[in-house]
């Protein structure tokens, strides 16, 4: 068999080993990989590891040798499954890896919103304190957790972890999840999205991204939220209407934003949060700790071993 790797830089910038792959497979590996150029680096291999290039009827067409995708992420959506099994091409995933650095870095992002961590970081930096006439200073409220209500749309592995963290700091849990019949939870409240909206004082989303979820953070939903409400998007960045979301930042509406993710990735000039007030963007770096990378690479691995051994493991198609 003959695979390739097409994206290894958005997994691995030299501080993993691909051993746990490359013992298993002759793999060709690509840095990076283009609409531009993928065909020229698929070429006649087998055996594809993908995590953002499209993978729809004419790939499969073009490049007939086919026979298995190892998506090197938890989201597949990049795969066109119904063109996949018509061309009997078996699809992997990689779910739940990332947990703990994703739910890390909502937390990150919520305690730089109501701590404002960099700004009183940059003051201090730039001299400020050591012109103090007092010992202390504050330059934007900041604001204690506990007693506050948080409000998580969507309840999968992230969302019950960011929970669980709400908890700890004494806060009250608000829950929107499309099967709350599925859980016996008593430390959280399942509510319809116009309850979570109006009684939050921070929404963090943990969501899909489906027709009933696309653009759920929009001017008519902000408008049902608390004056000084906290947003935040480590989920899908088409989650967000961000032309709203910026609006909301500059009226004050919204106190404060954290994202790690934007509606077209890399991020483009002309994205509204770019020049917003009081908004924290990060690079969809939230699943990218040293410790979940290293887990998805072994769980790569281990699907195509099961694959090969003709058993299914996190098989989507």
């Amino acid at each position: 068999m003959k695979a390739v790797l097409l994206e290894a830089d958005a997994v691995n910038h030299n501080d993993l080993s691909w051993e746990p792959l490359t013992k298993l497979v002759d793999t060709k590996i690509y840095a990076n990989t283009t609409e531009q150029d993928k065909y020229e680096h698929i070429g006649d291999a087998d055996i594809l590891f993908v995590n953002k290039v499209k993978m729809d009827e004419e790939i499969f067409e073009k490049c007939p040798n086919i026979r298995y995708i190892g998506v090197c992420a938890t989201g597949y959506n990049v795969i066109d499954l119904e063109a996949a099994r018509r061309h009997n091409v078996t699809v992997t995933n990689v779910p739940a890896y990332s947990t703990d650095s994703v739910a890390q870095l909502t937390w990150g992002l919520i305690l730089e919103s109501v701590c404002h961590i960099s700004k009183h970081n940059e003051s201090v930096h730039n001299g400020d304190w050591i012109k103090s006439e007092i010992f202390c200073y504050w330059l934007a409220p900041v604001s204690e957790l506990a007693g506050k209500t948080i409000g998580v749309i969507g309840y999968g592995n992230i969302g019950r972890r960011v929970c669980e963290i709400a908890k700890a700091f004494n806060m009250r849990v608000l829950v929107n999840t499309a099967h709350p019949e599925k859980y016996n939870d008593a430390k959280v409240e399942f509510v319809d999205t116009d309850t979570l909206f109006a009684e939050a004082d921070i929404v963090s989303l943990h969501c899909p991204q489906t027709a009933e979820t696309e653009k759920i953070i929009n001017k008519s939903n902000i408008d049902k939220m608390k004056a000084g409400v906290v947003i935040i998007n480590v989920s899908r960045g088409g989650l967000v209407d961000e032309a709203d979301l910026a609006a909301a930042l500059a009226s004050g509406k919204v106190a404060a934003a954290g994202v790690d993710v934007v509606s077209v990735e890399p991020m483009k000039e002309d994205n509204p949060l770019l020049n917003a007030p009081n908004v924290t963007i990060t690079p969809h770096m939230g699943w990218a700790s040293v410790d979940a990378r290293k887990r998805l690479v072994d769980i790569v691995a281990n699907n195509f071993k099961a694959f090969t051994e003709g058993r299914k493991e996190n098989v989507v198609s």
